[in-house]
């Protein structure tokens, strides 16, 4: 077998030679080979792929995904790089503030743009906020070619830093001595 110690290098765009195929029924008789990458592989550096389908149920269910950089302190919310890229991508429709408060907005030429620090976007997942900027939704086109997933995660970061805080709720009082006591 010495072609094993000196594989054929294959060219991504050239032209594959006559004992190379991508017709899969030649499988015996020739090399398969249709240059896409394993099933089930993973880019190097890349993140963990986001799964969800660009549908009504893919949106539903992205609700379920987890943020992953929230457990790195030194990435995301406070990182001046997500700011940066917030306020590149975001900021001409949503504003600095996350308002609705961009130079689009403020034009009246583009309308039914989100406020970020209404109720109704502080309600939204993590998981929905990153669907919806790797797909879109109404007016707002996929962003999934001009950020990478890391990149997009941080700004889900940077977006819930720029929402108002929850309240928080009010806890239930103690019981005293003569309610627990009593009978």
């Amino acid at each position: 077998m010495p072609d094993m110690a000196y594989s054929r290098a294959v060219e991504t765009y050239a032209q594959l030679d006559s004992s190379f195929t991508e017709d899969s029924a030649q499988w015996g008789n020739k090399i398969f080979y249709n240059r896409k990458p394993v099933d089930g592989t993973i880019r190097r550096g890349d993140e963990l792929p986001f799964e969800y389908k660009n549908d009504s149920l893919g949106y539903v269910q992205s609700a379920g995904a987890i943020n992953p950089l929230k457990e790195h302190p030194l990435v995301g919310a406070d990182s001046l790089e997500a700011s940066r890229l917030f306020n590149i991508n975001c900021g001409i429709c949503h504003g600095a503030d996350g308002k609705a408060s961009g130079p689009l907005a403020s034009s009246g030429k583009l309308g039914g743009i989100k406020d970020l620090t209404s109720a109704e976007a502080v309600a939204l997942a993590d998981g929905t906020i990153f669907h919806i900027m790797t797909y879109g939704k109404n007016n707002m086109g996929s962003y999934a070619s001009q950020l990478s997933r890391k990149q997009r995660w941080e700004i889900v970061q940077y977006i819930r830093t720029i929402q108002p805080k929850a309240e928080a709720k009010a806890e239930p009082k103690a019981a005293t001595d003569k309610s627990i006591h009593s009978k």
